[in-house]
């Protein structure tokens, strides 16, 4: 049995075993102003055998989201909705944090009626998906520097409604082009100020708004996810030695706050910046890996036994397979994810996936 399958202590709670359900986005909120549905319960509870469960991406404000039907943590109706889901994963004997998902340039004014903000008033090519079909991105509103506090508070007061909610903690989506993503990127952050410019004005505004976080529910509740080199939503950070000095003055400017854990989406090229990333992080390492076209699978438990992660994240084969922690011990078999039923609809692709137990019912 691989070390993967121990228990391991993170912030204060005790985790059932190394493997972590990563964030995906399901599209699924269709209560009241994007609120959980008893949908979402069933379907986190189902799961709650991994050691961390970190939620769907999840906007901290109206004009942070990107897509059709994510959830929200901006409302009361929202809080009481994901207190539902806290509950379901709790009884499970679960932990669950949320990730809160500003998207920044990365989205439409068909989802939200506003429009879209940025560090830099830089569209990124492509479109996004709305109610009304694929739509063009947008040329974004460039943030003030009171706007940019502004937000920053509201990812504290995201932060403290989540801890309302039953949260164990909160995850920063620092990755995947979305707005903290976009402060640290070259491209899309052109401003000259002391929020651009420099590797170190590049990362202020993730500093800031984690040192925020952590000040209002406690730096052990606090993750933050990062993926240096992902091109996802236009990204560019092909200058190596630009993204390695960027990154790792990012680290360096986070790891005195101790907070619960580093959460790294691995781009394809970049494993000598993961380990490099590991090293200088005091506190837990996350990894999800590049596997290429497959998604994680047993053969990267060796990563949490060679010591490269503390804990393992998976992602596609978590949505496919609720018991994943005990197909992984058994070597399978595995649930195929349905890519059709990714985003939208109701329990077809959702909740509807057998486990083993059932399976052999």
């Amino acid at each position: 049995m691989s070390k993967a399958f121990d228990p391991y202590q993170l912030g204060g709670k005790h985790l059932a075993n190394r493997l972590v359900m990563a964030p995906m986005t399901r599209s699924r909120a269709y209560g009241p102003g994007q609120s959980p549905m008893p949908l979402m319960a069933d379907y986190y509870a189902q799961r709650a055998s991994a050691g961390l469960i970190v939620t769907e991406g999840t906007q901290p404000s109206r004009i942070g989201q990107g897509y059709p039907d994510t959830p929200g943590i901006h409302t009361a109706e929202q809080v009481a909705a994901w207190r539902k889901v806290t509950d379901a994963v709790h009884a499970q004997g679960g932990v669950i944090y949320l990730q809160i998902m500003h998207t920044g340039r990365v989205g439409h004014p068909a989802l939200t009626g506003l429009q879209p903000v940025a560090p830099s008033a830089v569209a990124a090519a492509g479109q996004v998906y709305t109610h009304e079909g694929p739509q063009d991105f947008v040329t974004p509103r460039e943030l003030t520097d009171a706007e940019i506090r502004a937000t920053i508070a509201e990812y504290a007061t995201a932060a403290r409604n989540a801890i309302e909610a039953g949260f164990d903690g909160v995850e920063l989506h620092g990755a995947n082009g979305y707005l903290i993503h976009q402060f640290l990127a070259p491209n899309s952050n052109r401003r000259t100020d002391t929020w651009g410019g420099s590797p170190e004005k590049r990362i202020r505004f993730a500093v800031e708004t984690t040192k925020a976080v952590a000040a209002a529910i406690g730096a052990d509740k606090v993750g933050f996810r990062l993926s240096p080199g992902n091109p996802y939503n236009d990204i560019d950070e092909s200058d190596t030695a630009d993204t390695a000095a960027t990154y790792t003055a990012l680290v360096e400017a986070l790891a005195p706050l101790n907070l619960a854990y580093l959460h790294q989406l691995e781009a394809p090229g970049v494993r000598d910046l993961v380990l490099r990333l590991r090293k200088a992080w005091p506190t837990t390492f996350i990894l999800n890996p590049f596997t290429g076209q497959e998604p994680t699978g047993p053969a990267e438990l060796e990563l949490v036994e060679n010591g490269t992660a503390d804990l393992l994240a998976y992602g596609a084969l978590f949505l496919a397979n609720p018991d994943l922690p005990t197909r992984l011990a058994q070597g399978g078999p595995f649930n195929s994810p349905d890519p059709a039923t990714f985003y939208g609809g109701g329990e077809q692709g959702y909740t509807d996936f057998p486990t083993l137990d059932e399976a052999r019912a």
